[in-house]
């Protein structure tokens, strides 16, 4: 897929975002500002003429709508080209947010950049301007709604369930219950952080690490409906109480939190239960003679926001469980001692198989 092409309107703010970072050296003086400049066979979106006490400097920008790393490397490969061709020209990478990941494409091959949020490095002739630490404010939320969505996540974990494995369009479309076209949209979105690989037998996860550290962070464990209870019996006994209703009714469930954690590291201890549950026409708690309450609970039963929490499910000692990366999920925004059970989680089962 292409790079989506800067428009008019772009173009003229990464001139004034471009001019204001040059602005800051007092000896360095604009000269001369043209946009969508051809030369020969090659062309660029911005070209800058500036002295300097070193003499002449041309600048050569390219400008794109997202700052993401495939967008990033793709802008800096036309540079290189660029810089080939003209005497004395520095390339720099002007879009709306550049991340650390596209920042350091840049700084290996020697090229600038400058995003509209106010974040820019700069360095050439006697001229040095580094700015980092700005916050995005160009958020991309319909990618982050659709990456993040339902049936976005169903893609992830997958993807982070089996992290060695390449699949093509049409069978993660089955293994997920998610069309062709939503697939296809996912994978674009993880191609631009350069986070899938692709290849003759198909796409596969290149940085679970960072696709697990940003999906964590945006996820929303409360999307799902909890109820709270109370039972005087054990907690290995309630456990046991739900796994046998679940199978006779054959009802989805599975632990998660301190419950599954406790399964996946010894290091982690539960003191209660914590489980989903299909959401089913009879009411579950009942059944198992467990009494709602607004405090002190030592069982949540968790109706999901959708059946994805499910995927990748295990029994341990006949108690079926969510997977690592769901059990990471809940733990690392969860209150308490959470983040550091979701650490052990990470360190001790999902990065093995990394």
């Amino acid at each position: 897929m292409k790079t989506p092409p800067a428009g008019t309107e772009t173009v003229r703010q990464a001139e004034r975002a471009l001019r204001a970072c040059l602005e800051r050296v007092p000896f360095v003086k604009i000269r001369n500002i043209r946009r969508h400049v051809r030369e020969g066979n090659t062309g660029t979106d911005l070209q800058i003429e500036v002295g300097t006490p070193t003499g002449f400097h041309r600048i050569v920008a390219e400008v794109k709508t997202s700052g993401q790393p495939r967008h990033a490397r793709d802008a800096v490969n036309r540079i290189l080209v660029l810089r080939n061709a003209l005497r004395n020209a520095y390339g720099v990478f002007v879009a709306p947010y550049i991340s650390d990941a596209s920042a350091e494409i840049c700084e290996k091959e020697h090229v600038g950049f400058v995003d509209l949020s106010g974040n820019c490095r700069l360095c050439f002739a006697r001229v040095y301007i580094e700015q980092r630490g700005r916050p995005n404010a160009f958020h991309e939320k319909r990618d982050l709604r659709s990456l993040y969505s339902p049936k976005g996540e169903r893609i992830l974990r997958v993807l982070l369930v089996h992290p060695q494995r390449a699949w093509k369009v049409q069978d993660m479309a089955r293994e997920t219950d998610v069309s062709l076209g939503q697939v296809s949209n996912i994978k674009r979105l993880l191609g631009d952080r350069e986070w899938i690989e692709s290849g003759p037998n198909g796409f596969r996860l290149k940085e679970p690490a960072d696709l697990l550290a940003e999906w964590a962070s945006s996820y929303r464990f409360r999307r799902s409906r909890l109820r709270e209870c109370y039972s005087l019996r054990k907690p290995s006994e309630m456990e046991a109480d739900l796994a046998r209703l679940c199978a006779q009714r054959a009802w989805k469930y599975a632990l998660t939190g301190f419950s599954a954690a406790a399964r996946y590291a010894p290091m982690v201890r539960s003191h209660g239960v914590t489980a989903y549950v299909e959401a089913v026409d009879e009411d579950v708690a009942p059944l198992l003679g467990l009494k709602d309450v607004s405090s002190g609970a030592n069982c949540t039963l968790i109706y999901p926001y959708d059946e994805g929490v499910f995927y990748g499910c295990r029994e341990v000692r006949g108690v079926r469980i969510v997977s690592p990366v769901q059990t990471y999920l809940d733990l690392a925004g969860w209150r308490g001692r959470g983040p550091e059970a979701a650490e052990a989680i990470l360190r001790e089962v999902i990065r093995p198989q990394w």
